[in-house]
């Protein structure tokens, strides 16, 4: 059963200088392995970022509406939601702190153009 969905776009070009930021700073929105992930290789920099930035907006609308019984800031959200590529194919980690308690398997989709990047948080009630 499908409990909640989010999703968000965003313009790619908001995030063209975000590989000059510093690591601290990019570590209020990014997990590690997300920052390192986008730097990889510089060409690609911006589009990565922004997609994992729609896909923690996208979840942050999902765990909002709704979905949990006290809303939460959204940097909260962010440091707490993970993008991580699992052969090639981008998996959702929703730290279980956020979630009430219910288990939950997240979808996630990431798409891009050459100028927008925008991202579908789905959460699923899981059989168990």
């Amino acid at each position: 059963m499908i409990l909640a969905i989010g999703h968000d776009m965003v313009e790619i070009e908001r995030f063209a200088q975000w590989h000059t930021y510093s690591p601290v700073k990019l570590q209020k929105i990014f997990h590690q392995t997300e920052i390192e992930y986008c730097l990889h290789i510089p060409a690609y920099s911006a589009q990565r970022f922004a997609v994992r930035f729609a896909a923690k907006e996208a979840a942050y609308k999902a765990l909002c509406s709704g979905y949990l019984i006290n809303p939460l800031a959204f940097l909260t959200v962010a440091k707490s939601v993970c993008v991580v590529m699992d052969g090639g194919k981008p998996q959702l980690y929703v730290d279980p702190s956020l979630q009430i308690h219910q288990p939950t398997t997240w979808h996630v989709s990431l798409t891009h153009s050459k100028s927008l990047a925008s991202a579908v948080v789905i959460a699923e009630l899981s059989d168990t």
